[in-house]
């Protein structure tokens, strides 16, 4: 019987984007969860309140959905041009798995705000008013993002008139750069090819965007898997027949990407690949009530997180349809309406998300240089989380 203490970490509950997480300082945990391994893994999974065979995280800080159940370690950064390291877990709601495979983007809207307020930036690049550039190490996928944090009277300003659609109160804007996103050292498209098919069997073959950009990403055609790229998330997750046709194509997509081995493989990797899909700008009405207007979109999108619809949009994923969208050819340009673009403004369950992207082509290999997109991030609870101590 473990009658021990609790253990008290230092820790901070954020909301970044469209998601929220428990927030470390890496100094701050104890030393045995100060390395990678089974031991932080385990605390994390205490902390979130995972695995959940109710799936309701009561007895943890989650929120059993995979917009909720996420941690992130800080720590000032070593590498040269860097002012801290960003390491990203996504928490499974009813298994004992951390996903460490990819970034969180919409939680690296708060990344910045918490460097700056947790000493993790150097005061003499902190300006009293006005735009803290916070240099980020995404240790994850290890490339460089930039926040662009608002500074009022020397600390951030996180309150302000910036909407998010998804999100129920306005808040400061925080624009975030991410610098040549394609995944690791691969291609952008790892395939070698912009639309592959891939075959599933009992559906045959299906068009495919793969994509290395943000996050690993498979992008279809709605009409061919039955959607619309309008649903909303009833229409998704209260089925379970249609998640686990979505959740097939995505263990298929993973093998073909070259992300795994085996189909059996993507249970223990349900963070990445994304699997998504897009159809032409058409109206509906958001899960807020707020009509989306064909002519205010260029088109629909709807995306795959953990095994459910997501409620918005991942902020990685929206630096993959940006990256798409600029690249003639692929599914999501073709959505888009063809041709050169360098922004996009897309429809998902709960409103519109513009997004930037900067594209290069030398002969036949696209790169993409950055892409960029505004978020907010605010403060909901600071102090020490409690945890039972290992047994």
């Amino acid at each position: 019987m473990n009658d021990a203490p609790q253990l008290r970490i230092p820790a901070t509950y954020m909301r970044g984007g469209t998601s929220k997480g428990v927030f470390f300082r890496l100094e701050d945990l104890p030393d045995f969860a100060q390395a990678p391994g089974p031991d932080r893994d385990a605390l994390l999974l205490r902390v979130i309140g995972s695995p959940d065979p109710y799936k309701k995280h009561t007895d943890g800080m989650g929120g059993a959905t995979s917009s909720t159940s996420k941690t992130v370690i800080l720590s000032r950064s070593e590498r040269e041009g860097h002012d801290v390291d960003y390491l990203f877990g996504q928490v499974a709601i009813d298994r004992p798995v951390i996903d460490w495979s990819g970034n969180c983007g919409n939680l690296t809207a708060a990344v910045g705000s918490f460097a700056i307020a947790n000493g993790l930036v150097d005061a003499d690049r902190i300006p009293s008013d006005g735009i803290c550039e916070v240099r980020i190490w995404q240790a994850n996928i290890e490339k460089t993002i930039v926040a662009h944090v608002p500074i009022r009277h020397g600390e951030v300003q996180e309150t302000g008139d910036f909407e998010l659609d998804g999100v129920a109160f306005p808040a400061a804007e925080v624009q975030i750069d991410f610098i040549r996103p394609a995944d690791g050292e691969g291609a952008l498209f790892p395939t070698g090819e912009l639309v592959d098919e891939l075959e599933v069997p009992g559906e045959g073959r299906l068009a495919v965007t793969c994509i290395n950009a943000g996050i690993p990403t498979l992008f279809f055609r709605a009409e061919d898997l039955g959607f619309t790229a309008t649903e909303l998330q009833g229409a998704i997750n209260d089925h379970p027949e249609i998640l686990a046709r979505l959740e097939r194509i995505r263990a298929l997509g993973a093998v073909h990407m070259g992300l795994i081995e085996r189909v059996e493989d993507a249970a223990t990797r349900q963070h990445t690949p994304k699997i998504a899909w897009v159809a032409g700008p058409k109206a509906y009405v958001a899960s807020s009530g707020k009509a989306v207007a064909a002519e205010d979109i260029d088109l629909n999108v709807r995306a795959m997180s953990m095994g459910q619809l997501h409620h918005a949009m991942m902020g990685t994923a929206a630096v993959a349809i940006a990256s798409a969208a600029a690249v003639p050819g692929t599914l999501v340009n073709e959505a888009a309406g063809g041709g050169d673009r360098n922004s996009v403004r897309f429809g998902h369950p709960s409103g519109t998300l513009k997004v930037g992207a900067e594209a290069r082509r030398d002969g036949a290999r696209w790169t993409i240089e950055k892409v960029s997109m505004s978020r907010s991030a605010r403060v909901l609870m600071e102090g020490r989380v409690r945890v039972p101590a290992p047994e």
